[in-house]
C-alpha cells in the first residue's frame, strides 16, 4: 500500500469541549467544517495537531459513536512525538489532564509519559532522544523477546 493515511476518529462525551482541550494542551487547530444536527450535537469536526488531522464527533450511539465514559474507558492510546515531552506534560496538566505514568527516559530511546484527557482517552507523549538497534534494546531490556 502506497499513500495511506491513517487518521483516529474519536467520540468523546462532550465534542466541543474536547476540541477546547486540544487547543489548550496541543495547540491544537480546528481545519474542517463543524456539522452540527439539530439538537446541537457535532457529528464531524476536525483538528490538526502539528499537522496530523484528528476525527471527532459528539456520541451518536445508533452509528455506534460511543465515548470512553459510555464504554468506561477506552482500549486504545494516542501517541504523540513532540521535541518536548515535559513542556508538552505541563501543557497536558494544566489543561486538566492526569498523569498516568511521569515522563521518563525509556529504554526504546524515547522520553515519554502517559496522560488521560478529561474525556477518557490515554496519551503517550514522546519525545525522540536516540536511535536504539533492536540488539541495543535487547541489552536494555530483560524478559522481552525483541525480533
Amino acid at each position: 500500500m502506497t499513500d495511506v493515511q491513517l487518521t483516529p476518529y474519536l467520540s468523546p462525551h462532550d465534542c466541543a469541549a474536547a476540541i477546547a482541550f486540544y487547543e489548550k494542551a496541543f495547540g491544537a487547530v480546528e481545519t474542517g467544517a463543524r456539522f452540527t444536527d439539530p439538537e446541537g450535537r457535532i457529528g464531524h469536526s476536525e483538528i490538526s495537531i502539528g499537522g496530523a488531522t484528528l476525527y471527532l464527533s459528539d456520541e451518536f450511539p445508533d452509528f455506534g459513536a460511543r465515548s470512553p465514559r459510555s464504554l468506561g474507558g477506552s482500549s486504545a492510546a494516542l501517541h504523540i512525538r513532540v521535541a518536548d515531552a515535559d513542556e508538552t506534560a505541563r501543557r497536558l496538566v494544566a489543561a486538566g489532564a492526569e498523569v498516568l505514568h511521569q515522563v521518563a527516559e525509556q529504554a526504546d530511546g524515547e522520553r515519554r509519559g502517559t496522560f488521560l484527557d478529561p474525556f477518557g482517552y490515554r496519551w503517550m507523549v514522546g519525545e525522540k532522544l536516540e536511535e536504539v538497534s533492536k540488539d541495543e534494546l535487547r541489552s536494555r531490556v530483560e524478559g522481552f523477546d525483541i525480533t
